[in-house]
């Protein structure tokens, strides 16, 4: 019988981060190989809810990230190209709020204690660094695995936090090169057939199931099903 094995978030944030960036070879994340990093130009964002922490990406080449990802254009910065990896990354610590993602100096980040980083590799060689400084009490306690029980009584501590509610029809993959050349009257298909129920996502997050209804003329969901604490986190 094969054990189960629950990662530190952590960790699970650098293999979500290292899964999603853009490359001509398939990215890993391993532990810091100890290389002098110069972070005064990375990209960082912090995270706000039941975990709270710090993240921020330095990446060797720059401009071979954007060429991976499919763009050459001004309109999309180095910051919209690592969003997506940040934002998986973020959702391996739990319900919260992702804040901007922007160019900033993390050298301290990268320079304190409580952060751990990760080497983000590419056929053994690196090709960037990853680091997370968990701020909960001083203590990373998302290791052990998430319970209804444990979830709900964290809830308690962000009421008043604002998240982004979300109603999805479908959805669809396309490179950022597809994207720029799309123009008025160019039609995108979704995997979702007409009719089928929308999905309610709370801060990416599925929360329920509703349809499409129009109220005074604006657009509003009418909920058909609640999915339960375990459902929605996995």
């Amino acid at each position: 019988m094969k054990k189960s094995t629950v990662l530190d978030p952590r960790t699970a944030a650098a293999h979500a981060m290292a899964a999603l960036l853009p490359s001509t070879a398939e990215l890993t994340a391993g532990p810091f190989d100890g290389s002098t990093v110069v972070a005064s130009t990375a990209v960082v964002a912090s995270f706000v809810g039941e975990v709270s922490a710090d993240l921020a990406v330095v990446l060797v080449d720059s401009d071979a990230l954007a060429a991976a990802s499919g763009t050459d254009s001004a309109l999309v910065s180095l910051v919209d190209v690592l969003r997506p990896a940040l934002e998986a990354a973020a959702l391996e610590l739990g319900t919260g709020v992702l804040g901007d993602v922007r160019n900033d100096d993390a050298t301290a980040l990268f320079d304190d204690d409580d952060t751990e980083v990760f080497t983000l590799s590419a056929a053994g060689i690196p090709a960037g660094w990853f680091a997370i400084r968990v701020r909960q009490n001083g203590v990373v306690t998302g290791a052990s695995p998430i319970t209804e029980e444990s979830m709900l009584g964290k809830l308690g501590r962000i009421n008043n936090v604002e998240m982004a509610l979300t109603v999805e029809i479908g959805r669809t993959r396309m490179s950022v090169r597809d994207v720029l050349g799309l123009e008025p009257g160019a039609v995108i298909e979704l995997d979702r057939s007409a009719g089928a129920p929308a999905d309610v996502l709370l801060n990416g997050r599925l929360i329920a199931h509703g349809e499409i209804v129009v109220i005074d003329q604006d657009y509003a969901v009418r909920i058909t099903k609640i999915l339960d604490v375990a459902e929605g986190i996995g």
